[in-house]
């Protein structure tokens, strides 16, 4: 039975909606349950009792997973005329102190009870349901009883005090799915940014919105869309490829399968009274409060990043003074510039990142470390760098200090002169007083946010740019890495030696349609000078060059150039006009105390470069000249060794009259041409020609170079007459001769003279190497030589030749010991596997008979060849029958 004062469950009301969700027994639960009811009850529309619900389900989850310690049932039930919330734990002997006759009420210090005495203050119902395994607390939260059609209401306002819109106020509604690609988009949205549907339909909103892309900080668009209700401002790139102010309202919501997406309402900046959300008025105990002079001046609750906190702060400014613009700049870290952080009024051109100096001029009007009014800016031009070519005519400009050093300017302009006078500027010092250590603080939580993101940058960069040789690779990587996190374009100059121009070597945009008319913009003019001074430096010259073409390609279009009117490529001119029309930086690539290079980022019409960013392409730059230069240097290296190891290769076979030839040649390790095996066939005079395989100890560069010695000391001995014994000797005496470079070789060398009979006569020595095998026509095979000593070990050497006569149908193979010691495991080919594998090669030609000889290699073991490996295959072909 249930206690005095507490009302059983009742389900009259029709149930509309319902979700449930249940929660371990953790302390963390708690605030996931939070978020849960949080949610559910904006995502039905239910926000005017989402913080009393908040709060109850909070008590309620703390008392059963954190007090006793069981898992907590969430079920949230949607009716016509209010919301009903039920926390079930696993814990029905619990007490539950409750108010009732002759019972004190509980402790209001005591965690124990507290979330019902909570119920009871707050719900419009409650009440504790028991069964043999659970206890069910539930609350109903009735919706308050408004007049009909009434959300919120302001004061009347006199017509001049309105809102400014237009033409007709135009309100963009574009629907994002859940995947962030856009699904809706009307007509309005068509006349503000000039797409139509079928161009975005399917395309990510993100391709179109103009959000701050700061490594490691700030919300971004994404993050944006998965909010239940967001509010703010951002930029669309509309057709023309300029950026429009927008002033968003996103809303989160469900279709009838469940699925989410997000609709966004978007309007001009300047008409963001038709979106924007009154501010909520204080209630009625606001008086008995303390008043925080930053909350009266910012609003409560103050947002918590850096960008939401100056742009309310500019917004707030604006309205104090009733001005027309206003904007906030952040001093760096030397005081000697300051940064446009936030604007409000003002055209997109003046909006994020432009730079302007601390002193503009002489005297106090000329500084930022002052507070200074201005009642007439066409008096003193540049006065005040950021509103030239606005219309604003009276500014007033106060400074941020933080103990006494210079954080940041505040100031509130207006289109009409002598609006301002010093107790305006009281006012707004009073304001900027109150809000420069919370600007300051969020500034210094953004730089450390922005430093770890950027060290995780550079981290990744430097490990990605190490791991390649390649100077192509290396060029993408550089441009990849840029775009989009640091630039919206680059391009990447550079310069072969100190006599060379620069050479424009790789550009990239994010949007790939725009390279080809990026690149043929910079090839048209010249490059930026190789100046060897560090750190970015501004160039003008691609957007000044894009400027002059989108004019001309207008005037032709107009029919008002020297040239007939044409309609081709204007808008490619207009859309590269676009892309490169903000600031575009250049910064050395320095390596080794040369300049090998620049690497050039652009931002879009009106975008300009944050310090931080500028300081971290820097520091990606001198990784990036390092990697290119490494790569240039290993280029040459490799083009170096190649050539010279080309040149130990002999040149073509020579064509012999009635014998078949075919060499195969394997050396061992990456990017080698040449080992410490060799072959070698040239003829030495009529009739007669030398044959030569070697295997020199060793591999590599060093087994190379005894290489050359061998192959050309042979040619040059056989063609003075010598025999085959007295080549092999004077031969074995010029290794021995290159004293601790020496290494001792094997070597079979022989020489051949093909007979008119069809046969071929050949004369062997066979200083230590592997026996030539012979293939008979019966299939017979038997060593066509005898073993000799090797080469370069002894000075003394007594060697001689053996004469071997080849039949029709006969091969001769010879082969180095990387065929013949070819292992898998224990197991090794041999010379027993080699002769198996020659048996099966009966009437094939030598091209054939080398070719299977390879494959049998290749398929003894799963390993790659350690060892370089050299095939010389001889066969005198049988005659033709006519």
């Amino acid at each position: 039975m249930a206690e005095p004062g507490v009302e059983t469950r009742t389900r009259s009301s029709v149930i509309t909606a319902r979700a449930a969700a249940s929660f371990d027994p953790l302390g963390r639960s708690v605030a996931t349950a939070r978020a849960f009811v949080r949610d559910t009850l904006q995502g039905w529309g239910y926000s005017d009792v989402v913080d009393d619900a908040v709060v109850l389900t909070s008590e309620l989850v703390t008392n059963a997973v954190v007090h006793a310690g069981t898992s907590a049932d969430v079920l949230c039930l949607r009716s016509e005329d209010g919301v009903r919330v039920e926390v079930a734990d696993r814990y029905p002997e619990r007490e539950v102190p409750i108010q009732g006759a002759g019972r004190a009420i509980a402790n209001l210090d005591s965690e124990n009870g507290r979330g019902l005495l909570l119920c009871a203050a707050l719900a419009s119902r409650w009440g504790v349901e028991y069964t043999p395994t659970h206890k069910t607390v539930w609350f109903q939260l009735d919706l308050p009883q408004r007049p009909v059609g009434t959300r919120s209401a302001g004061p009347v306002l006199p017509t001049a005090m309105l809102p400014v819109a237009e033409e007709r106020v135009r309100v963009a509604v574009a629907q994002i799915d859940s995947t962030g690609t856009i699904s809706a988009w009307n007509e309005d949205a068509e006349r503000l940014f000039g797409y139509a549907a079928d161009q975005v339909v399917g395309k990510p909103l993100t391709d179109l919105a103009a959000w701050p892309q700061t490594p490691g900080i700030g919300t971004g668009i994404a993050e944006a869309l998965r909010l239940s209700r967001w509010e703010g401002s951002y930029g669309i790139r509309g057709l023309d490829g300029r950026v429009l102010p927008v002033y968003a309202s996103h809303l989160r919501v469900r279709d009838a399968d469940g699925e989410p997406s997000t609709v966004c309402l978007l309007v001009r900046d300047d008409e963001r009274a038709v979106l924007q959300t009154p501010q909520r008025a204080p209630d009625s105990g606001a008086e008995h409060r303390s008043t925080d002079p930053f909350e009266v001046f910012i609003g409560s609750p103050a947002p918590d990043d850096l960008d939401g906190l100056l742009q309310r702060t500019v917004e707030r400014a604006r309205d104090m003074l009733d001005g027309d613009a206003a904007f906030l700049l952040l001093a760096t870290d030397d005081e000697t510039e300051l940064e446009v952080r936030a604007t409000t009024g003002l055209p997109s051109a003046r909006q994020r990142f432009a730079r302007v100096p601390v002193e503009a001029g002489a005297g106090r009007y000329g500084s930022a470390r002052m507070p200074a009014v201005h009642e007439d800016l066409t008096a003193v031009p540049g006065a005040v760098p950021l509103l030239n070519s606005t219309g604003m005519r009276s500014v007033v400009t106060v400074p941020l200090k933080v103990e006494g050093r210079l954080t940041g300017s505040l100031g509130v302009a207006a289109e009409s002169a002598g609006r301002y006078s010093n107790e305006e500027a009281l006012r707004l010092q009073f304001a900027a007083d109150r809000i420069a250590l919370a600007v300051e603080s969020a500034r210094l939580g953004e730089l450390e946010r922005l430093r770890r993101g950027s060290l995780s940058f550079l981290v990744e960069a430097s490990d990605l740019l190490a791991g390649t040789l390649d100077r192509d690779q290396t060029l993408a990587l550089m441009a990849q890495m840029t775009v989009p996190t640091l630039a919206t374009w680059c391009a990447v100059y550079t310069i072969a030696d100190q006599s060379s121009e620069p050479y424009l070597s790789y550009v990239l945009h994010e949007d790939e349609e725009r390279i080809d008319g990026l690149k043929a913009l910079l090839s048209k003019i010249d490059p930026p000078d190789p100046v060897p001074t560090p750190g970015a430096r501004v160039w003008n010259a691609p957007a000044e060059a894009a400027q002059r073409a989108a004019l001309l390609a207008s005037k032709r279009e107009l029919g008002l150039g020297s040239t007939p009117p044409v309609s081709s490529g204007i808008g490619t001119t207009l859309a590269t006009a676009a892309a490169v029309g903000g600031e575009t930086v250049v910064l050395p690539l320095v390596a080794r105390n040369r300049v090998i290079g620049m690497l050039t980022l652009g931002k879009p019409s009106d975008d300009h470069f944050r310090q931080e960013i500028l300081e971290l392409a820097e520091d990606l730059s001198r990784r990036a000249a390092l990697a290119l230069d490494n790569s240039r240097l290993y280029s040459e290296r490799v083009a170096i060794s190649q050539s010279l190891q080309r040149s130990l290769l002999p040149p073509e076979l020579p064509l012999i009259e009635g014998v078949e030839v075919e060499v195969i040649y394997r050396a061992a390790g990456e990017g080698n041409e040449v080992g410490g095996d060799f072959y070698d066939l040239f003829p030495i005079r009529d009739g007669a020609y030398g044959f030569a395989i070697g295997d020199v100890c060793g591999t590599g560069p060093e087994a190379a170079a005894v290489t050359g010695l061998a192959r050309h000391a042979l040619r040059l001995l056989a063609r003075e007459g010598f025999t085959g014994p007295a080549v092999l000797e004077r031969l074995n005496a010029a290794i021995l001769d290159e004293g601790a470079r020496s290494r001792f070789l094997t070597l079979l060398y022989g020489e051949l003279w093909p007979q008119e009979d069809g046969s071929a006569i050949l004369k062997v020595v066979c200083a230590g190497h592997p026996l030539p095998l012979r293939l008979r026509q019966d299939g017979t095979v038997e060593p066509a030589a005898e073993p000799q000593p090797l080469l370069g070990v002894m000075e003394d050497l007594e060697l001689y030749e053996q004469m071997v006569t080849l039949d029709p149908g006969d091969v001769l193979l010879c082969v180095t010991d990387g065929v013949t010691e070819r292992r898998e495991g224990t197991r090794m080919l041999g010379d027993d596997g080699l002769s198996d594998v020659l048996t099966t090669c009966t009437g094939l030609t030598a091209g054939a008979v080398a070719a299977r000889v390879l494959r049998a290699v290749e398929r003894f073991a799963a390993e790659p060849a350690s060892d370089d490996m050299a095939i010389l295959a001889m066969r005198v072909p049988e005659p033709h029958n006519s």
